[in-house]
C-alpha cells in the first residue's frame, strides 16, 4: 500500500494499482486547490473587504503579504515536519488549521483580525502544500500512474490561480467577500474525510531523526527576508533601504544555512536534493514559470477590468479557455510527450510557448476584442504552462529518498512562492515606471493619457514576462539531462546509479 511517513520495504511491483490510490489523488487535489485558490481568490475580495472593515490603501497590501510571508518562510519547516511526524498526521493538521484560519478570517471584525487570520492561513498552508505533494510522491511509484497523478496535480497548480479569479468574482458579486474565505471550510471538510479514509499511515521503524532547529531558524529567516524584501520593493520601490536591507539579510542567512547544512547531523535540507542537476533544473523551472505567470493573472485581470470594463465574473470566465487548455496539455504531456521526450524537451517547449503567448499579449490596446486578441495568447500560454508544470514537478521529486520526500516537495512550493514574489515586485515596478514615463511625455495628463499609460505599462510587463520564459527555455534546455542519465539520490531502495530516474518511464 502507499505510505506517507516512512520508507517502504515493499518493491514497487508489489504496490498493486487500486481505486484507493485515485481517491488519495482526489483528496490531495482538493487540498492543493484550496491552497492555490487562496493566492488569487482573496485579491478580488479586497475592495469589498476594505469598504466593510475601513482599512486604508496602504494597509490593504498586508492582507496578501501576511499570507505570503508566513507561507513562504515556513514551507521547508512544514515539509520536514511531514517527514518527521508522518504525512497523514501533518496533512490533517494542516487541513484543520487552514480551515479554522479561513473561518476566523471570514468572521473578521477588524483589519488586525483579518491580517492575523491570513498569517495563520499561510502558516498552515506551509504545512499542507508540501505534504500534499509528498503524499502524491510516495503514493504513486508506478511510472505510468505517477505520470497521470502528476498531470492532474500540475494542472491544478497551474490553473488554480485562474479558477480563483472566477470563483472570487462569483462569490464577491453574488454573495459577500467573506465567502472567499468561508469556502475553504467546505473544501477542507471533504479533504479531511478523504485523508482519514484514503491516505495511508505507516509507522516509522528505527530511531526518529531530530529536527534541525538551527537550519530551520536560518532558512525561515532567509525566506521571510526574501519575500518581505520583494514585497517591500513592490510598495516602496527599489530605492528603499528597507528593501535592500531585507534582501541582503536573506542572502547572508541563505549562505549561513548552506554552510550549516554541510555539517549538520540531521540536515533540514540535504544539499544532494538541490544539487542534483535534474532536480535543480526542475526547481529553477518552477521558479521562472511562477515569476512569468504573474504577468498573466495580474495584468490581464487589470486590463480586462479597467480597460475593457469587464465585471469580476466576466474576468474569471475569460480565463476558462486557458484553464481548459492547460489541463489538456498537462494530461497530454504526462501521458504521451514526457514519456517519449523527457523534461529536457518538454520544459523548454512549454517555456517557449509561454514566451510566444506573452509577446502576443503586448499588442493589446483599448480597442482590442476578447475573441480575436485576448483568447489566442491566453490559450497559447495555457498550453505552455501545461507542458512546464507537471514535467517539472515530477522531476523535482523523483529519485529522492522517501524520508526526505516532504522537504523535497517543499522546495517545489518554495520555488513557486519565491518566483511569484520576484515576479510581483519586478513586473509591478517596471509597469509603474513605464506608466509614469508615458504620462510624463504626454502632458497635460488626461483620462485618455492615463488609459494609454495603463496599456503601455501592461505591455511592458508582458515583454518582461516573455523574457522570463525565454530565459527559462534556454536554461532548462542546458540544465536538464538527456534521457538515460541518472540522478544522484536514490528513490526507495534503488542504488544511486539506478536507471529509475527518468521523470516518466515508458511501459
Amino acid at each position: 500500500m502507499p505510505q506517507t511517513s516512512s520508507i517502504s520495504s515493499a518493491p514497487v511491483g508489489a504496490q498493486v494499482a487500486s481505486s484507493r490510490r485515485w481517491w488519495t489523488l482526489t483528496t490531495v487535489a482538493l487540498a492543493q486547490l484550496m491552497v492555490v485558490l487562496d493566492s488569487t481568490v482573496v485579491n478580488i475580495a479586497l475592495p469589498s473587504a476594505q469598504t466593510d472593515l475601513g482599512f486604508s490603501n496602504g494597509e490593504r497590501q498586508w492582507i496578501v503579504t501576511a499570507y505570503s510571508l508566513a507561507f513562504g518562510s515556513l514551507l521547508l519547516l512544514g515539509g520536514r515536519l511531514s517527514d518527521l511526524i508522518g504525512r497523514k498526521r501533518t496533512f490533517i493538521i494542516g487541513l484543520i488549521g487552514f480551515a479554522g484560519a479561513s473561518a476566523l478570517g471570514g468572521a473578521a471584525s477588524s483589519f488586525g483580525m483579518l491580517v492575523g487570520a491570513r498569517a495563520l492561513q499561510g502558516a498552515f498552508g506551509a504545512m499542507l502544500a508540501p505534504t500534499a505533494l509528498a503524499v502524491l510522491t510516495t503514493t504513486f511509484t508506478i511510472p505510468k500512474e505517477r505520470a497521470r497523478a502528476f498531470g492532474v496535480f500540475g494542472a491544478i497548480a497551474g490553473a488554480g490561480g485562474a479558477f480563483g479569479l472566477l470563483l472570487g468574482g462569483f462569490l464577491t458579486q453574488d454573495f459577500d467577500w467573506r465567502w472567499n474565505l468561508y469556502i475553504n471550510v467546505f473544501i477542507a471538510i471533504f479533504a479531511i474525510v478523504g485523508a482519514v479514509l484514503f491516505v495511508t499511515s505507516v509507522e516509522r521503524t528505527g530511531p526518529r531523526p531530530k529536527l534541525d532547529m538551527p537550519g530551520t531558524i536560518l532558512v525561515s529567516g532567509a525566506l521571510f527576508s526574501l519575500v518581505y524584501g520583494f514585497s517591500n520593493a513592490e510598495t516602496d520601490g527599489w530605492g528603499s533601504a528597507l528593501t535592500w536591507g531585507f534582501l541582503t539579510a536573506a542572502g547572508v542567512l541563505l549562505i549561513a544555512f548552506v554552510l550549516w547544512q554541510r555539517r549538520a547531523t540531521h540536515p533540514l535540507l540535504p544539499l544532494s536534493i538541490v544539487l542534483d542537476r535534474n532536480r535543480g533544473a526542475a526547481f529553477v523551472s518552477v521558479l521562472i514559470a511562477g515569476a512569468g505567470m504573474f504577468g498573466i493573472f495580474l495584468f490581464v485581470t487589470y486590463y480586462l477590468q479597467t480597460s475593457l470594463h469587464y465585471t469580476p465574473i466576466q474576468t474569471g470566465l475569460a480565463f476558462l479557455p486557458m484553464i481548459g487548455l492547460l489541463i489538456t496539455a498537462a494530461q497530454l504531456s504526462t501521458n504521451i510527450f514526457v514519456p517519449r521526450f523527457g523534461p529536457k524537451i518538454m520544459v523548454p517547449f512549454g517555456m517557449t510557448l509561454a514566451a510566444i503567448g506573452m509577446v502576443y499579449l503586448t499588442h493589446l490596446d483599448l480597442n482590442s476584442s476578447y475573441a480575436a486578441d485576448v483568447l489566442p495568447p491566453l490559450m497559447i500560454v495555457g498550453f505552455g504552462m501545461g507542458s512546464i508544470m507537471p514535467a517539472s514537478m515530477q522531476t523535482a521529486t523523483l529519485g529522492v529518498d522517501r524520508q526526505f520526500a516532504g522537504v523535497a516537495s517543499a522546495m517545489v512550493n518554495t520555488s513557486q512562492q519565491v518566483g511569484g514574489s520576484i515576479g510581483t515586485a519586478l513586473l509591478n515596478t517596471l509597469a509603474a515606471t513605464a506608466a509614469a514615463d508615458y504620462i510624463a511625455g504626454h502632458l497635460p495628463p488626461s483620462a485618455t493619457v492615463a488609459a494609454e499609460a495603463a496599456i503601455r505599462s501592461y505591455a511592458t510587463a508582458y515583454w518582461w514576462g516573455a523574457g522570463f520564459f525565454a530565459f527559462g527555455a534556454v536554461l532548462a534546455a542546458l540544465l536538464f539531462r538527456r534521457r538515460g542519465q541518472g540522478v544522484s539520490l536514490s528513490d526507495s531502495q534503488a542504488p544511486a546509479s539506478s536507471s529509475a530516474n527518468e521523470p516518466v518511464a515508458v511501459h
